[in-house]
């Protein structure tokens, strides 16, 4: 069945093609690598540690209890007394992240990395056949085995597609090894919720009820057209044709934004000492920014404080990568925002640079040449900054004092759609 929205000689792909793999509760499985002594014990990993938090990541004998990302540590130790709460090591999650890309490398290609724990392959023509694709998922987990270390297990989904193949690593967990066959696989499919589809979220599931639509089976029942309807744009019509096994191009995105945020450690929340933190993550986002050769238009800065109000406002600027303009106007927000919350403590903060630019997309103001002395200035000892932070050391010179956390490092942390490059830990 085919729309508008592709040609009729569009079809679904008639072989294996995708290998899709998927690390089992990555966090927390690392953490165990590393620890021996964690191994079959209920882990969560945490930002910081007080009850107060919430768990970022939760092994599977936590999840056995109930314990996932974002339950409060708080209510988790109730359902698990003996539960294991270990300090956030995000240098340590990338780094094992390459190493584990590393020995994937050594079996596949990888075509695409899709998250921290997430990538898919596309296979070589002479692994497409099932036995053959089953061989190279097995030499896979024997090479992460011997290689990355026994409690760094994953799932892998082989199918037509990459979607179909992320779907067929949800379907056996933890470790599992799923093959979903051209034109034979409606059958694994229908046994999932609507939820298991990724792209299908709880608002979304929502909107589908709405519709009639309860399950995946139904789902797969619609027309292409219904599906657009349903989601009120493309991105339904897309989905459907992805899970009929159809090799849909994904669109190209530009970055549009650049920025750090943090939860505040309890010592660390009153406006005095938050504010190093905030400048801290401030000059972290304008080093990267600096990095990816872009230049930023505005600046923004959001907290929330103890009592759950948030505040937050932007900045405009003539594009730059200037350390000391974007200090400048974290300044001038964060004076505002003491004086709106009445100088209460804060529990996180979140610094921002969007509008983002090339060089050459930048128009020179000719009629404001005021501050051009200060702005060459200010961009020389930015890119001293720069060369002797990377000769010396991450904090060799620095604009203030930035107070120490108990992670080690500031603002930087892995997304669910960013993976921090290792010098972002040395800033």
């Amino acid at each position: 069945m085919a729309s508008d929205f592709y040609s009729s000689a569009f079809v679904p792909i008639p072989e294996l093609r995708w290998l899709f793999f998927d690390l089992n509760s990555y966090f927390a499985s690392v953490e165990q690598q590393e620890n021996p002594a964690l191994r079959g014990q209920p882990v969560a990993v945490v930002p910081m540690l007080t009850d107060s938090t919430c768990a970022i990541a939760a092994s599977y004998e936590a999840k056995a209890y109930g314990i996932k990302a974002g339950t409060k540590i708080y209510d988790a130790k109730k359902k698990c007394p003996n539960l294991k709460c270990v300090l956030a090591r995000h240098d340590l999650y990338v780094d094992y992240h390459h190493r584990i890309l590393a020995e994937l490398e050594r079996h596949l290609h990888v075509t695409k990395v899709c998250s921290i724990d997430e990538a898919a392959c596309l296979l070589f023509k002479n692994d497409r056949l099932p036995d053959k694709a089953h061989q190279l998922a097995l030499q896979i987990k024997r090479g992460f085995k011997k290689n990355v270390g026994e409690a760094v297990t994953c799932s892998i989904g082989i199918a037509p597609n990459a979607y179909l193949a992320k779907i067929g690593t949800e379907i056996e967990k933890p470790n599992g090894l799923v093959i979903l066959k051209p034109g034979q696989y409606q059958e694994q499919l229908f046994t999932l919720g609507l939820r298991d589809l990724p792209g299908i979220n709880t608002r979304m599931e929502r909107r589908l009820q709405n519709a009639g639509v309860y399950s995946v089976e139904q789902f797969w029942e619609l027309a292409p057209k219904q599906a657009r309807k349903i989601w009120g744009n493309v991105e339904g019509e897309r989905l459907w044709f992805r899970l009929h096994g159809y090799e849909v191009p994904e669109e190209q995105t530009q970055k549009r934004m650049i920025g750090h945020s943090r939860v505040l450690d309890p010592a660390l929340r009153t406006p005095a000492k938050a504010y190093g933190i905030s400048r801290q993550l401030t000059l972290k986002a304008a080093s990267r920014l600096r990095r990816y050769h872009l230049y930023g238009q505005r600046f923004s800065l959001s907290v929330r404080n103890i009592d759950g109000m948030g505040w937050s406002a932007e900045y405009p600027l003539r594009a730059t990568q200037d350390n000391f303009v974007f200090v400048k106007a974290l300044a001038a927000l964060w004076e505002q925002m003491v004086f709106d919350l009445q100088n209460t403590n804060l529990l996180n903060v979140s610094v921002s640079i969007y509008e983002l630019c090339e060089h050459e997309q930048i128009t020179a103001d000719l009629f404001d040449q005021t501050n051009l002395q200060e702005t060459n200035k200010n961009r020389s000892l930015t890119t001293t900054m720069d060369h002797i932070n990377r000769r010396f050391g991450a904090g060799t010179i620095q604009i203030g004092t930035c107070p120490s956390t108990l992670s080690g490092y500031v603002g930087t942390k892995i997304a669910f759609n960013r993976i921090p490059e290792q010098a972002e830990f040395d800033e």
